[in-house]
């Protein structure tokens, strides 16, 4: 439930830093977790949230290091790109990037028109699909922030619209989550950020 995730949120250990132009939030979970937001200081848009989950001992010091991006995406060190090493431009990328109102997920390098693409909420109510009439492109993918919230998907509260080669799938926030988010808002805020490195944040 939303209110088992804001409580989540509070017993983490916390730092903040305010920098170029982004409040960014670093969590610590007691189970050894980490994760990471970035917030846009003027709109209060959540731009990044990333995860760095705690490996066994067995584990690579590089895969340690690892995160795994929910929301935004990490860019291309300019040292693959001269390399020849980045993700290839043709190739479909998947990146979800949300507004205040709407979960979005966003496919880069798709062609196709409009038509030709059929987005629905899988049986399980848990994860939307994205599939194409002429069977080039399929993706399945779950909004987490429902899953934690324990709310269903429902269909009506999705709609699809393509520009640029890009097509973008959005999905409406039910008022459970945005009642949440501005809790947490409200918890961010209570921070003290430093402008010139990190401060530890006292948990609310």
């Amino acid at each position: 439930m939303a209110t088992t995730w804001i409580e989540k949120l509070r017993s983490a250990q916390k730092t903040c830093l305010l920098q170029d132009g982004r409040k960014k939030v670093h969590f610590t979970f007691p189970d050894g977790n980490e994760m990471a937001e970035e917030y846009d200081v003027r709109t209060d848009e959540l731009l990044v949230r990333k995860w760095r989950k705690k490996l066994n001992s067995f584990a690579t010091k590089q895969n340690s290091e690892q995160w795994e991006y929910e929301i935004g995406e990490q860019l291309a060190p300019r040292n693959l790109e001269s390399a020849g090493l980045m993700e290839s431009l043709s190739n479909p990328i998947f990146v979800r990037k949300d507004s205040n109102t709407a979960f979005i997920g966003r496919v880069r390098n798709l062609p196709f028109p409009i038509e030709t693409y059929n987005v629905t909420v899988d049986e399980d109510k848990k994860n939307i699909v994205i599939r194409t009439t002429n069977k080039k492109y399929y993706k399945k993918f779950d909004i987490p922030d429902m899953l934690r919230a324990q709310i269903p998907l429902n269909q009506d509260s999705i709609s699809v619209a393509h520009a640029n080669n890009t097509l973008i799938v959005s999905y409406k926030k039910p008022k459970a989550i945005i009642d949440m988010e501005k809790q947490i808002q409200t918890e961010i805020k209570k921070m003290k950020a430093a402008k010139d490195g990190d401060v530890d944040c006292t948990p609310s």
